[in-house]
C-alpha cells in the first residue's frame, strides 16, 4: 500500500519547520549546541561555589577595523603570528580567550565551556566585586567601537543571552567598558543596547 500523498497544507508546514531556526541551548557542560567548537587552552576552573551571574559583551577585530579571517581564533588559541601584521607584535604573546565569538554574519563560535573560566575581562569589577572572570561569561562580537554591528550579530547575541539565562542566574548584561572603565571602551558607541533589549523582549529565541 503506497503512502498517502501529503496535502498542500502539510507540505507547507514541513517546509516551515525545516526553515525554522533550531533552538539555541546551553547544556549542563556549558556547551552551546549551535556553536562551532574551537577549544582554547586559555581557561581554568572557576572558584569553588562561584555562580555565573554576569554576561560581558566585548568587541574585537584583528587587524583593528578589519573583519574576516582566522586571526581572532589564532589569538585565542595562542597561534597568532606576530609578523603577520604590524599590530600583532604587541598582542601575540597574550594569553586571552572568551567563551563565545559572534562573527559579522552571525555565526557562533565557542572557545571555552561556560562552566569554565575564560580569560576575557582582565582587571575588572562589577557592583563592588572584583575579578569578573570568576563569575562571568564573555561574548566577543567581531566589530569595532565606531563601526555599526550587523543585524545577524544582534539576532544571535539575543538568542545566546536567552540561552545562557535559561541555564545560569544572570543578573546583569554589560559591556567590557562597564567593568573596566578607563581601560576598555568596547563594545563601544556603535553597539545599540536598545536594539539588543528589543530583541531580548521578543518571544522567540
Amino acid at each position: 500500500m503506497s503512502p498517502r500523498p501529503k496535502s498542500a497544507s502539510e507540505q507547507a508546514v514541513r517546509r516551515a519547520d525545516a526553515a525554522a531556526p533550531r533552538r539555541l541551548v546551553v547544556d549542563l557542560r556549558g556547551v552551546a549546541n549551535l556553536a562551532r567548537q574551537i577549544r582554547s587552552p586559555n581557561r581554568d576552573a572557576r572558584p569553588d561555589g562561584a555562580e555565573v551571574t554576569l554576561l560581558v559583551v566585548h568587541g574585537i577585530s584583528l587587524p583593528p577595523g578589519s573583519f574576516g579571517g582566522d586571526a581572532i581564533a589564532r589569538l585565542f588559541t595562542n597561534r597568532l603570528d606576530p609578523s603577520a601584521h604590524p599590530s600583532y607584535g604587541t598582542i601575540a604573546h597574550l594569553r586571552v580567550s572568551a567563551h563565545f565569538l559572534i562573527r559579522r554574519n552571525g555565526a557562533l563560535v565557542q572557545f571555552v565551556h561556560c562552566t569554565e573560566r575564560a580569560w576575557h575581562a582582565g582587571t575588572s569589577s562589577w557592583n563592588g566585586r572584583e575579578r569578573c572572570n570568576d563569575f562571568s561569561i564573555g561574548v566577543e562580537l567581531e566589530g569595532a567601537d565606531d563601526i555599526a554591528y550587523e543585524a545577524g550579530q544582534y539576532a544571535m547575541l539575543a538568542r545566546l543571552v536567552k540561552a545562557i539565562r535559561r541555564r545560569y542566574p544572570i543578573a546583569d548584561t554589560v559591556g567590557h567598558s562597564d567593568i573596566a572603565p578607563g581601560r576598555k571602551t568596547d563594545p563601544g558607541p556603535a553597539f545599540d543596547w536598545a536594539r539588543l533589549n528589543r530583541l531580548m523582549a521578543a518571544r522567540s529565541g
